[in-house]
């Protein structure tokens, strides 16, 4: 016996279509920096009985109304919550060094301020991307710049950070070339995006930036591997 036809016309589903609203709704609108010394818990699976803390350097609101913890790690600004790499660090929770007070969700007086932040500016979205905010970058964070060619790669600060629509962030390095006052600033311009001009950016915390800058051996060959790979 034959299996009945629907009276509903059959509907094509485009799934690379699906797939772009899926990603528009984790989309970052708004940064605001986290300036109360909050952290991240991570583990290694090298190490899972000891926890590692690392500062926040701000939260962010997607599309959807989630808010998220953000830390320069590896590549990107990364949300927090989706750090799950064996090798590098499983997310654990956020801590209040403070109180040693651990804890799973954003804290309240944050998600009002971007909620808030949000709703008051409200960008009329257009076809191009546009700059929606910079952030100066309050951790010492440093870039591991690498480029197509032979060149050496370079160890750069981060001065700050830019969110555009797209809700892509980029980080934003300095062209010592342009350098035209002291203290660089956000908003001058000897600033750049990192990959406008770098192939690979890696981010460092200042206390390993430091250890690079001071020729640590067992730093230099953990950053030697990493390159190679």
């Amino acid at each position: 016996m034959g299996i009945p036809l629907s009276p509903r016309s059959a509907q094509v589903i485009d799934l690379e279509t699906m797939r772009q609203r899926q990603l528009a709704k984790r989309r970052l609108l708004r940064l605001c920096p986290e300036l109360d010394g909050l952290e991240m818990l991570y583990r290694l699976a090298s190490d899972p009985d000891t926890l590692y803390g690392m500062p926040l350097l701000a939260w962010g609101l997607r599309e959807d109304g989630e808010v998220v913890g953000l830390v320069p790690w590896m590549e990107a600004l990364t949300p927090c919550h989706e750090l799950d790499d064996p090798e590098h660090g499983h997310f654990i929770g956020y801590r209040d060094p403070e109180t040693e007070e651990i804890f799973y969700s954003p804290p309240e007086h944050k998600v009002f301020e971007l909620e808030h932040a949000a709703a008051y500016f409200d960008y009329e979205e257009t076809g191009e991307t546009t700059l929606i905010q910079q952030l100066p970058d309050n951790q010492g964070t440093h870039a591991l710049c690498m480029d197509d060619d032979d060149t050496p790669w370079q160890l750069k600060q981060v001065f700050g950070w830019r969110l555009y629509s797209n809700g892509e962030v980029e980080a934003l390095l300095v062209d010592e070339n342009r350098v035209a006052s002291t203290p660089v600033l956000i908003g001058d311009d000897c600033l750049y995006p990192g990959h406008s001009r770098h192939r690979v950016v890696y981010f460092f915390q200042r206390v390993i930036a430091n250890r690079i800058k001071e020729e640590d051996p067992a730093t230099l060959e953990a950053l030697a591997l990493m390159v190679a790979k």
